[in-house]
């Protein structure tokens, strides 16, 4: 069976019972032509309207081919081709090879039987044909083929047409529009950062919200004229879900480009409205991709790749928009998979290195302190920077290995550095939102500072502020539990997310990180010169340390030293090292016989002064 007849039979049948098996094509093969008058009167009788009567046996695998059929009564003994044969030709051809098939035989012999079950046919009617075993048959043979076809060709989760539906009729769809030169759309649609939802609230929430989702989006399809489940051409439209977090809509050329744009801008709008969940809000975005037939692509195989790759870019652009195919995205796609699947090499081949950027007190300019930043030392491209791989593992799940290394390697390093002399320098390192998401956080921190012999209070975790607000108290939780081991919590990026006196004053957090693009255009640009100054302000109100990134001119520095920004970081001190410069920078910075961190000046909260034991 192909998508076209799956779409009534396993749907609707499977679900609604059998009358709808009244809407299945039966073909028939037989070379008596009263046979086939007989087969289909009876058929008639129970309702059953749609027919295909074969009395050429060498035109039977080609009918079938053309029509697809759901259900064959198939004739054995015939001239030139026998219905074995004809059987035979069914099971090793993979489009039709699950086709049920009903053999019809006068002869009662054991062996032709025998032989009819190991070529695959489905049930046996015996010559003359009696009307009530005829219909039962059928109907028994429909409903466990119907059932069959909802496990092959839908989603058990959403009940949307699967990957394998979804295929089979955009093959169709392709050739119903070349043969009347009309067009095709489809759009690949991708729920942004799904993984955090079951990260947090768990994979049953994700369930049930890709159900809603698809609910969602089932009938924003509808209302723009589509009905998967009642189609009946392959002109129509269809809705399905490919997995995971991924969906698919081809679109028929009746839509104009404009109209398929609008349900584009329909679906982000639909995605982006809450989803509950056992009393949880859950905010959602979506990557959309688009490419149309023949315009971008000739074939089903390239028009779905070029689609994915519009949506990856879509999301590589940071998710809730939608991307229209350009010719330069598939080499940019395949670019992309060449790196991932490097990614995996570059782990087990220990490619993966810290670089540490330098933090300074910004009273006296010395060191206190490093942000270790992770670097790919691919062996032919060079150091390749995170931007260019972190979000490859952050979709693949690789994030959870590199987050799990870069952790132990930097509490390993940074005791080594004590014991080298360079007492009191404080590691930061950033949070992804898988690790925030895992609830062995608290354990994993804790196990990395004990393999290492670090005190926890050397160590400053850095979040986001995304993150800590897409689920409140499972962060408020979480950073309880990590100030509990004397872990220093700095809040990262401040001032470009949901900055709010109402989450600092909840959350057990030592520090705020100003983003690097408030500090850019100081002292230049009063607006943002105000904001720095009134950052640094609240956080002395409220008892916080505030260190400033992204310094790169001395007037910069001033400008931070002059409002009481307690510490920066950035090019104008240095460029995140590699591990023996970074050496060599904190040697020159401390002095000779100076290896301790600076004292911070009098006045000044001193730097990451968390203890094993405190609090907020």
């Amino acid at each position: 069976m192909n998508a076209q007849q799956t779409t009534t039979v396993a749907s609707s049948t499977y679900q609604q019972g059998q009358n709808e098996f009244r809407d299945d094509i039966i073909m028939m093969v037989d070379d008596e032509p009263l046979m086939l008058e007989v087969l289909e009167v009876y058929l008639q009788e129970q309702g059953y309207r749609h027919f295909i009567a074969v009395n050429d046996s060498t035109k039977a695998v080609d009918t079938i081919l053309r029509e697809r059929p759901d259900c064959v009564f198939l004739d054995l003994n015939m001239p030139e081709v026998d219905g074995f044969e004809i059987l035979e030709r069914i099971r090793s051809t993979p489009e039709i090879q699950h086709l049920a098939a009903i053999v019809l035989t006068s002869d009662t012999d054991p062996e032709t039987k025998l032989k009819a079950l190991e070529l695959g046919a489905t049930d046996f009617l015996e010559k003359p044909i009696d009307s009530s075993e005829l219909l039962l048959r059928l109907r028994n043979t429909l409903r466990a083929k119907a059932y069959q076809d909802q496990l092959t060709y839908y989603d058990a989760l959403t009940r949307l047409p699967n990957r394998t539906f979804f295929l089979e009729r955009l093959q169709a769809s392709v050739e119903h529009a070349r043969e009347r030169h009309a067009d095709l759309a489809l759009l690949m649609v991708s729920i942004d950062r799904f993984q955090r939802v079951n990260d947090s609230l768990g994979p049953m929430a994700g369930d049930e919200i890709l159900k809603h989702m698809a609910g969602r989006l089932r009938k924003l399809v509808n209302d723009a004229g589509v009905d998967a489940h009642k189609s009946q051409d392959y002109g129509d439209q269809v809705l399905a879900r490919m997995g995971g977090d991924e969906f698919a809509i081809a679109l028929p050329g009746r839509l104009t480009r404009s109209e398929v744009m609008d349900l584009a801008e329909e679906i982000r709008e639909e995605v982006r409205k809450p989803f509950e969940y056992q009393g949880h809000q859950v905010f959602l975005t979506a990557s959309l991709g688009m490419a149309r037939y023949p315009h971008d692509a000739g074939e089903p195989g390239v028009l779905l790749k070029s689609a994915g790759a519009a949506r990856e870019l879509a999301r590589q652009a940071g998710g809730d928009v939608l991307q229209q195919y350009t010719k330069e995205m598939t080499a940019n796609a395949d670019a992309r998979r060449s790196l991932e699947a490097e990614l995996h090499t570059a782990i087990k081949k220990h490619q993966l290195a810290l670089h540490y950027q330098p933090q300074i007190d910004t009273s006296t300019g010395k060191m206190i302190g490093m942000e270790a930043l992770v670097r790919w030392h691919h062996p032919r491209r060079g150091i390749i920077m995170p931007d260019q791989f972190i979000p490859l593992a952050e979709e693949n799940g690789l994030i959870v290995e590199i987050d799990a290394w870069v952790l132990k390697y930097a509490c390993t390093k940074t005791r080594a550095m004590h014991k080298a002399g360079f007492r009191d320098l404080n590691i930061s390192v950033n949070v992804s939102a898988r690790q925030f998401g895992n609830p062995d956080l608290v354990w994993s921190v804790a196990d990395a500072c004990s393999e290492a012999g670090l005190a926890p209070r050397f160590l400053t975790l850095e979040i986001t502020e995304s993150l800590v607000m897409e689920d409140t108290e499972a962060a408020a939780k979480m950073l309880r539990q990590l100030k509990d081991i004397g872990i220093t919590v700095s809040i990262d990026d401040f001032g470009t997310g949901h900055s709010s006196l109402a989450y600092l004053k909840r959350f057990p957090i030592d520090e705020l990180k100003i983003d690097r693009s408030f500090i850019t255009e100081i002292p230049d640009n009063e607006d943002d010169a105000a904001i720095v100054k009134a950052v640094i302000a609240m956080a002395h109100t409220l008892d916080l340390r505030v260190v400033a990134e992204g310094a790169e001119t001395q007037s910069q520095l001033d400008f931070l030293k002059l409002n009481h920004c307690h510490a920066a970081q950035g090019y104008v001190i240095s460029r995140a090292l590699p591990e023996r410069e970074f050496i060599a920078f904190a040697m020159k910075n401390l002095g000779p016989g100076r290896r301790e961190a600076a004292t911070p000046s009098p006045g000044t909260k001193p730097p990451h002064a968390t203890t094993e034991s405190s609090g907020s």
